[in-house]
């Protein structure tokens, strides 16, 4: 799979997908560090273990380069005011993973594909390299290539498999 390049100064608004997100109860925002062993669990359940090495890379930075996308459970009637509702993981996006200024990996679980999801976590990570003031990001190994093309306007990179990835590491 070939690499892609993204526009960062040319992306579309991200407050509507976050909105439109917003009314069927999931919210997009960036991880906790606290939250690490729960989120590479999830990963490495759900994905692959290459992704989930990843993603706790991702979660060891300052800033953490991770989002999620989050389902709030309905609260609980209770005196504790501390007793927060339970929030699910339905989805991840990183960058600055394999490399600095690089999108990925990003995955929503299957039972949650089709929402915009997936659109969400990928414009909420690309504005965050923005604010860092990252002009380009590379996608790396796209897989969707028409998604990322229509949603960011990404082109693809000529020559670039396999890119800055190497094969596994052994010992």
């Amino acid at each position: 799979m070939a690499d892609m390049l993204v526009k960062l100064y040319t992306l579309p608004e991200i407050t509507p997908v976050l909105d439109d997100l917003k009314k069927i109860g999931i919210e997009i925002r960036r991880a906790v560090p606290s939250d690490k062993h729960t989120i590479v669990n999830w990963v490495h359940q759900h994905f692959q273990e290459m992704w989930a090495n990843e993603c706790e890379i991702t979660l060891e930075q300052r800033p953490v380069t991770c989002y999620l996308a989050v389902e709030k459970q309905p609260a609980q009637p209770n005196a504790d005011p501390y007793a927060l509702p339970p929030e699910v993981i339905v989805g991840f996006a990183c960058y600055d993973a394999v490399r600095k200024g690089m999108f990925g990996p990003e995955g929503v679980r299957d039972d949650y594909r089709g929402r915009g999801i997936g659109r969400g976590l990928l414009l909420a990570c690309l504005h965050s390299m923005r604010a860092e003031r990252y002009a380009y990001a590379v996608i790396g190994w796209a897989g969707p290539v028409d998604f990322y093309k229509r949603t960011v306007g990404a082109t693809v990179i000529d020559d670039s498999e396999p890119g800055v990835f190497s094969g596994p590491l052994t010992s």
